[in-house]
């Protein structure tokens, strides 16, 4: 079970660190790191450290002491920053030493989970930032890489936003698709009633325009989107739904227009942009060779 309150390791499934981790390692050293066991001895002690290039919200060292655990156990990673710290450009996050080629051959592995989710945390802070003293909530939504959906997720809690449902199975989400195969609104919210796996479950109407949402009213769901509509469109719905539903805004929505929507009195702007089109925060690795071994 994913608790989506929590923003730690203990909140992923049972398992998924160690399996998610072991995939991106099989894919990236394969037969192994041929270039690191040539040039570095066995016993050649190193050091680095884990430098943040430009300022952001810092999320995955948990993942990325992972990465250096499964290459080589014995490798140390001390953290500075903890997961969820807003950082300066040119902090120094976190510091790893251990023997041999072991470094150089989780790299950039590790780098490419901590930057991924640093980068998903900044921005996911920038957009929950540019509506500070709204109602309003940031939410992620499906679009996320697969198999590192839990990942992603996590970092826009480290990062100060909420989750929408995790996936298809914890919540009903009836949206245009829906409405127009099952008949209507109504029909569709009807049969999500009926449907015995989904009786415990919140459920969700997308609705385009403030007809459907009257009607989405009159069902008494739990919340509706506001899929695609104006600022004006949505402050008339915020005052016909009158608190008594849930309200989340979607469709395009970027830092340029998020305060305007969020100020119209929505309870969750939910954005896409956070994980399907999110830069990777510039995180570096830098080594140094700490005795004569080399």
């Amino acid at each position: 079970m994913v608790d989506l309150s929590r923003k730690t390791i203990e909140s992923l499934p049972e398992g998924y660190l160690a399996r998610v981790v072991a995939t991106a390692l099989q894919e990236d050293i394969g037969a192994g790191d041929v270039t690191s066991q040539a040039i570095i001895k066995p016993d050649a002690l190193l050091t680095g450290e884990m430098l943040a290039k430009e300022a952001g919200v810092v999320a995955g060292l948990f993942v990325a002491r992972e990465v250096f655990r499964q290459v080589d156990p014995a490798v140390v990673l001390e953290q500075l920053v903890q997961d969820g710290t807003l950082v300066e450009a040119g902090s120094i996050v976190a510091k790893v030493s251990g023997k041999g080629p072991a470094l150089l051959t989780a790299e950039r592995v590790a780098l490419n989970f901590l930057q991924r989710m640093s980068g998903i945390a900044s921005m996911t802070r920038r957009y929950q930032d540019a509506i500070a003293g709204t109602r309003a909530t940031v939410l992620d939504t499906r679009k996320t890489v697969p198999g590192l959906r839990m990942l992603d997720k996590l970092a826009v809690r480290l990062g100060g936003g909420a989750n929408h449902r995790i996936g298809l199975y914890d919540m009903v989400l009836i949206k245009d698709n829906h409405i127009l195969a099952s008949g209507g609104i109504g029909a569709a919210v009807a049969q999500a009633r009926a449907y015995p796996a989904a009786r415990d479950l919140k459920i969700e109407v997308e609705v385009e325009n403030l007809a459907q949402l009257d009607e989405a009213l009159a069902l008494g769901v739990d919340r509706v989107m506001l899929d695609n509509m104006d600022v004006a469109t949505m402050h008339e719905a915020v005052r016909r739904a009158s608190q008594a539903v849930e309200l989340e805004a979607s469709g395009g929505i970027t830092l340029d227009t998020i305060r305007s929507v969020a100020e119209t009195g929505v309870d969750f702007i939910s954005v896409g942009a956070l994980t399907h089109s999110v830069v990777a925060m510039d995180i570096s690795l830098d080594l140094c060779v700490t005795n004569e071994e080399r």
